[in-house]
């Protein structure tokens, strides 16, 4: 295969032996977000999105992955190679720090999608003191240089592992909505927490479903903790804010009572006098 001046470097340091199916799951999310990253942003390199392993090397097991495309597509110049693959080094990071933080973001929206994440993560958060880190390395006149690099510990594994079970959690309470995509305003609030299924003592408005403001409840933990963040945190006040979510609407002798927010899709600032 001759020596690639472009590839990446996976490290995995950790205390105790890996499962076999979790250390083959991290190999495989990197290459299925990788070929995401290809379709969605080099669509002509689609038939390229592949990684070979080219060395496992000792010690805490480091592994060299070179991208097909550097390969298989001799018409794309050095310098574009890199800025490939350290564009998708960036992204993987950027969508692994949103799990870590327990935050929305692209890439989290399928079931698919969240597996691979799960599977990347899976090993790290097992460990005691684990870390993972992705390196874009490139070599010129045999000397080494990294251009781009993300890592992860156990404690972020663990934290982006709890994001991910909540996001499922929250797909498929989204797969039963009755109402996607509306605004719900508060004309009530509280701080309190309240058990996800129970009601709060919030009421809120949706104009779309009833002119009556009804009582909250929140359909999944993570809707919950995104809402109660601006109830208890944000700098604008409560009453300022819409709330495009998706909801089940609980109705009790033919009439609705309450909101079941499943899924928060965006918090914006109403316009005033609203």
């Amino acid at each position: 295969m001759g020596e690639s001046p472009v590839h990446l470097t996976l490290t995995i340091d950790t205390k105790d032996p890996i499962e076999l199916g979790s250390f083959v799951g991290m190999f495989t999310s990197l290459g299925n977000e990788f070929e995401r990253f290809i379709k969605e942003s080099h669509p002509d390199l689609k038939d390229d999105a592949n990684f070979f392993v080219k060395e496992v090397r000792a010690g805490s097991t480091i592994v060299d992955i070179i991208p097909e495309l550097v390969i298989a597509a001799p018409f794309i110049s050095q310098m574009d190679q890199i800025l490939i693959a350290e564009e998708f080094i960036k992204r993987w990071g950027v969508r692994l720090t949103k799990l870590i933080k327990g935050e929305d973001g692209p890439g989290q929206d399928t079931k698919n999608a969240l597996k691979d994440w799960a599977d990347a993560v899976e090993a790290i958060a097992r460990d005691p003191d684990g870390s993972h880190t992705l390196e874009l390395a490139t070599f010129e006149d045999g000397k080494r240089e990294i251009k781009a690099a993300f890592k992860f510990s156990t404690q972020e594994a663990k934290s982006a592992r709890r994001t991910i079970e909540l996001k499922k959690q929250e797909l498929d309470k989204k797969d039963s909505a009755d109402h996607r995509r509306v605004l719900m305003v508060f004309t009530r609030s509280d701080i309190n927490n309240v058990d996800v299924g129970k009601r709060s003592g919030e009421l809120v408005l949706i104009e779309e479903i009833s002119q009556k403001p009804l009582a909250l409840m929140y359909g999944s933990n993570l809707s919950e903790k995104q809402i109660k963040h601006e109830v208890r945190e944000a700098d604008e006040n409560v009453f300022k804010k819409g709330f495009v979510v998706d909801v089940n609407v609980q109705i009790k002798g033919g009439k609705p009572v309450a909101y079941a927010v499943t899924h928060v899709h965006q918090v914006i600032d109403l316009p005033d006098g609203d």
